[in-house]
């Protein structure tokens, strides 16, 4: 038995003629970009997590005798580590999002209104999100 082949999908030309329906046609078949975009802040974001974790264990394994020396390098770790990549990326979502979502407007406040009442702005990534992954007080 042969195979069975479909015809192709093809657009009409009353279809073609419309700017609405070739822009809904085109981008059916894209990731919007708030979406990719997101995909790539976890991405990173998990990325800078695991190296963390492998600079937590290490510094933790270092000073194991020396609670102090520990705080002190942790520290003195998480108040120089740069998260430059991701938050570029965040700052182009607090930027666009609402756009790209077409987030309706609050008249009374002049912002746009939230999902779900949670705020769809992100907070960029810094020595307090560190430490409050990885805190200084263990238990060593």
């Amino acid at each position: 038995m042969g195979r069975v082949t479909r015809p192709k999908r093809r657009i009409s030309r009353r279809s073609v003629r419309s700017l609405a329906t070739v822009e809904q046609y085109l981008r059916a078949g894209v990731v919007p970009r708030f979406v990719e975009r997101a995909n790539q802040i976890e991405e990173q974001t998990r990325r800078h997590r695991q190296r963390l974790e492998r600079a937590y264990g290490w510094t933790k394994e270092e000073h194991a005798d020396d609670p102090e020396a520990f705080a002190e390098h942790w520290m003195r770790i998480a108040t120089h580590w740069r998260f430059d990549d991701v938050n570029d990326l965040i700052a182009e979502h607090n930027r666009w999002y609402p756009a790209e979502r077409r987030l309706p407007m609050n008249p009374r406040t002049g912002d746009y209104m939230t999902i779900g009442n949670r705020d769809w702005r992100r907070t960029p990534l810094d020595s307090a999100w560190i430490l409050a992954q990885f805190p200084v007080k263990t238990d060593l």
